[in-house]
């Protein structure tokens, strides 16, 4: 399945932001070519989450890192409303994380193919990119 818009995920974004390699040089380019590459206001709290934590290091406050992410690689943050927290909730428990079925909820919402390394996505239908 081929797609000119894309969910990342939150691994995928900071990937992205990190040039890793962990994102495949079809996936770069399918995203290079993109009408549109989304990402979620939960990616934000998740990464925001994850330095209060100590899980994670950044140069910056996550929420000016996020903005800056955002605006370096034109992304797009994908609208998120309560209906969709809801449906997250009332998922089958194939994945706890709740920064994960949030974002997977929001992918099967609007239809959009998710970039993640995490194959967990695939048992709720969502298409997965790597």
């Amino acid at each position: 399945m081929r797609s000119n818009r894309y969910l990342l995920d939150t691994c995928a974004l900071i990937w992205l932001v990190q040039k890793s390699d962990r994102l495949s040089a079809s996936v770069r380019q399918s995203l290079v070519q993109a009408a549109d590459i989304f990402v979620s206001p939960v990616t934000a709290w998740e990464i925001a989450v994850k330095c209060q934590s100590g899980k994670m290091k950044l140069p910056l406050d996550p929420g000016e890192w996020f903005r800056i992410a955002v605006e370096s690689f034109n992304l797009t943050i994908l609208p998120l409303d309560y209906m969709t927290l809801v449906k997250s909730a009332q998922l089958p428990p194939h994945h706890r994380d709740p920064a994960d079925r949030a974002i997977i909820a929001s992918a099967l919402d609007n239809g959009l193919p998710v970039v993640t390394g995490d194959g967990r996505f695939a048992a709720y239908g969502v298409h997965v990119v790597c």
